[in-house]
């Protein structure tokens, strides 16, 4: 079954998972499959009044909408463009006085789509919002409690004069919003931002080493003619190459997980069984649970305590980290590292874990060199067990990438650089902001290094002059959330 823009793949019964999706000619990795505007979509809670309630951009000046003084947008294109889906939300805050929830937002804007289109197919979907799963059967006691205080916020804000639905439509809706929401990232896809349906991308099943990846594109408004203006969308592109007739699979969670933990996070989020051929064989899981090597072989007793330490340090880390005491987190980072490495193998996920958050928080502080070397460590890890053309992994190499040039160690930093952008070509595009800052970046190293090579002496002194004129780009602050998850789970 194809419609508009979606001749490329179509639906069909994937053996004990339901619906899937199948691939219907050859892709190669960086392919686009398809692209897909959201169906509803609304910013989070937090950050309603710093994003673009249209693209979904981080802004520093927006536009508040003069009606209900709720919404905000970088200009008036987006302010136009949202017209459409912010009209009957715009005068439903007024009347209730003050903006529900996101859940409930999402669901009004769902329903409000509902009643202007019908609930049939509309262009370009391969599937109806009447058919998308809610598994509210398979909610547990407290989740029901929660749907049902959902349900009697939404029929507060939910105008009388608007179309009304039954009970039970609306407790699909919520259900669909609670295992189909996927989440939307700023433009640099670093942080997440707000959450939106997308009916065709639902359709994808989860597979632990998938051969597609989604990646949140935020269109471009800023084109002078309106003929280059694109829309926000997801796209679907393939990571490995992809055979006419082939199922199409993205990965749920992330990977840097032993399969009996990456099963239990798909059961209690998406209420499924992993069946796939990594977690069925456990493959990697001896990799991401590996012990020192070499000289005497630790005891099981000592890696069981080892692994315990580092649990308990990882949530006190995650403490520290919430009330902003960097110098603290590193010293955790330290001391665990201190008794990780006797004892665990380099590519063991407690040891990377440890190695990522002190490479991060390192660099923030400016403390380039040792984060370089703890960055290089995780990078080495990550390379063994991660897909070679996976996003997380070209993240973390440019991190890695951006840590050693500012450590002054330009070699390696160019080359981690030139490997990030490598990965990030095939799993963002060549027009994604995060890809184009990386093609700066990796010019500026590539000039840097010519530079170095003829004179590493003279290379030295130019850098010292400019740092002491320029304070160096300082990395970001580091984020307490991992990178936004594929789907968005209200937790």
């Amino acid at each position: 079954m194809t419609k508009g823009g979606m001749e490329s793949v179509e639906v069909f019964t994937s053996e004990g998972k339901g619906r899937g999706l199948k691939a219907q000619k050859e892709f190669l990795p960086g392919d686009v499959i398809f692209a897909e505007p959201a169906y509803a979509a609304v910013v989070f809670d937090s950050l309603t009044h710093v994003i673009c309630h249209t693209c979904f951009k981080r802004q520093e000046r927006l536009h508040r909408c003069g009606q209900c003084k709720f919404a905000y947008y970088c200009d008036r294109t987006c302010q136009r463009a949202a017209w459409l889906n912010h009209k009957n939300e715009c005068s439903a805050i007024k009347k209730h006085g003050k903006a529900p929830t996101e859940n409930i937002r999402l669901a009004a804007r769902i329903m409000w789509k509902i009643e202007r289109e019908g609930s049939g197919l509309g262009e370009g979907c391969l599937v109806s919002i009447d058919d998308l799963q809610n598994h509210v059967d398979s909610l547990g006691e407290e989740e029901k409690k929660e749907l049902r205080a959902d349900v009697e916020s939404f029929l507060e804000f939910w105008p009388p004069q608007s179309q009304q639905f039954g009970m039970q439509y609306i407790s699909h809706i919520f259900g669909v919003i609670s295992c189909n929401g996927f989440t939307l990232s700023d433009q640099r896809g670093l942080q997440a931002v707000g959450v939106g349906i997308f009916p065709n991308l639902c359709q994808a099943n989860h597979d632990c080493w998938p051969n597609c990846t989604v990646i949140f594109n935020n269109g471009n408004h800023e084109a002078v003619r309106s003929m280059f203006h694109t829309q926000m969308r997801i796209e679907l592109r393939a990571l490995s190459k992809i055979s006419p007739g082939d199922e199409l699979t993205v990965s749920y969670v992330d990977f840097l997980n032993v399969s009996e933990e990456r099963r239990k996070q798909l059961k209690k989020q998406y209420y499924f069984d992993c069946t796939c051929e990594h977690c069925k064989k456990q493959i990697k899981d001896d990799l991401m649970l590996a012990v020192k090597e070499g000289g005497s072989k630790p005891s099981a007793e000592t890696v069981k305590e080892v692994i315990q330490f580092s649990k308990d340090t990882l949530e006190k880390i995650n403490k520290a980290r919430m009330e902003g005491l960097y110098h603290e987190v590193v010293k955790l980072c330290r001391e665990c590292l201190k008794k990780q490495e006797p004892v665990l193998g380099d590519t063991n996920i407690y040891l990377l874990r440890i190695l990522s958050i002190a490479s991060e928080v390192l660099s923030y502080l400016q403390m380039f060199e040792e984060a370089a070397d703890y960055a290089k460590r995780m990078v080495d890890g990550y390379l063994k067990i991660y897909h070679p053309n996976n996003a997380q992994l070209g993240m973390a190499v440019m991190r890695a990438g951006v840590t050693h040039w500012h450590a002054g160690l330009i070699e390696a930093g160019h080359g981690l650089i030139c490997k990030a952008y490598a990965i990030l070509l095939i799993t963002h595009g060549p027009s994604h902001p995060i890809t184009k800052d990386l093609e700066v970046m990796r010019v500026q190293t590539e000039m840097e290094l010519r530079m170095f090579q003829q004179n590493e002496f003279m290379y030295y002194k130019m850098r010292e002059a400019a740092l002491k004129n320029q304070k160096i780009q300082v990395m970001p602050e580091p984020s307490n959330e991992t990178s936004p998850s594929l789907f968005h789970k209200k937790e």
